[in-house]
């Protein structure tokens, strides 16, 4: 949500996830993919749009490869990782200052009363998101976000939550950079938060992560100090029909790959799927309870049946975790 701009630069960021390039990786691109039609169908259609002087060429301008971030690039349950943030942030701020616990959103956080924070409409949550993402600069909320990154840990896989990352993905943003794609970020997620760890997590730049945004102002701190302040209101929700709307604004080319894993990525499949000439759209379904989690169509988080529907009927190429990747994340199986 890497050719960080070139191969060499793509096994930079490699190893910085900790990545392993033996003999087969001079063959192999997708070494952590099966051999099987998902995997061949993304061989061929960078074959073929590369091909120089071939009828499906595409100009390297106009490679622009689009992925969703949660349950696409990195995991998403048992909540997603942002809303996980926003709940750990919001118990720091009550050990800080224990008077808050007797106050909403506080109580219910603290509590673990998640039934209570999506009571009234999910007023509380609203409430969270709020106290734990505004009245502060972006750069206090990135440093929020760092230090969360660097000391949080998954509660059932016991594992950073930048590590959380897709290993075969990784190594299709490298493979698709290495041939002269732009690699994009279009998310549900907050921007600012994705934009803290996109770049060393994917190798995907600040610039490129479009995501659901807050409003942020420009002001000058009490010393002169120039400043952008982040503001308790919605500016833009990049989910659903969001999607190929932030893509049109912030983007400005339609993706030739998007890459997706439920619903909400239904319209920017179908958007990238329209346009003409060569188009690869990519559902992953995490079929996979062993290594990863099972589900789809009846999922509160990540859930996939309308898209999955359309996959079918269309023709896109479904990626099955399970039968389709030798492993999920990265030193790990």
């Amino acid at each position: 949500m890497l050719n960080r701009r070139a191969l060499g630069v793509a096994l930079l960021s490699a190893g910085l996830m900790g990545w392993s390039f033996g003999a087969q990786a001079q063959t192999d691109p997708l070494p952590s993919w099966n051999d099987s039609k998902a995997k061949q169908a993304i061989l061929d259609f960078v074959a073929k749009v590369t091909r120089e002087g071939g009828p499906d060429f595409v100009r390297p301008a106009e490679r622009i490869a689009t992925f969703d971030n949660d349950g696409t690039l990195w995991a998403e349950q048992p909540v997603y990782f942002q809303l996980q943030f926003a709940l750990d942030e919001i118990k720091r701020q009550a050990r800080d200052k224990p008077e808050l616990a007797a106050t909403e959103p506080y109580r219910s956080v603290v509590a673990g009363n998640l039934k209570g924070l999506m009571a009234n409409g999910g007023k509380g949550l609203q409430q969270a998101l709020a106290a734990s993402h505004t009245g502060m600069t972006t750069d206090q909320f990135a440093t929020l976000v760092r230090n969360w990154l660097d000391t949080a840990s998954h509660p059932t896989k016991q594992r950073r939550y930048d590590e959380m990352v897709y290993q075969p993905q990784l190594e299709l943003l490298a493979y698709l950079r290495a041939n002269g794609f732009k690699t994009f970020i279009v998310s549900g997620g907050g921007v600012e938060f994705m934009r803290v760890f996109a770049e060393k997590a994917y190798g995907i730049p600040p610039e490129q992560v479009v995501g659901s945004s807050g409003l942020v102002k420009f002001r000058l701190d009490p010393a002169g100090k120039p400043e952008l302040f982040k503001e308790p209101k919605v500016e833009f929700v990049d989910d659903g029909p969001g999607k190929p709307v932030g893509i049109n604004r912030f983007i400005g080319r339609r993706p030739i790959l998007a890459f997706g894993n439920s619903d909400g990525d239904l319209q920017m499949l179908q958007y990238t799927a329209a346009g003409p000439g060569p188009r690869l759209t990519l559902i992953v379904r995490h079929t996979d309870a062993e290594r990863e989690w099972a589900y789809d169509r009846t999922s509160a988080i990540g859930k996939l049946d309308k898209a999955l529907d359309e996959a079918a009927a269309k023709g896109w190429t479904v990626v099955d975790m399970k039968a389709d990747w030798k492993k999920v994340f990265p030193n790990g199986p």
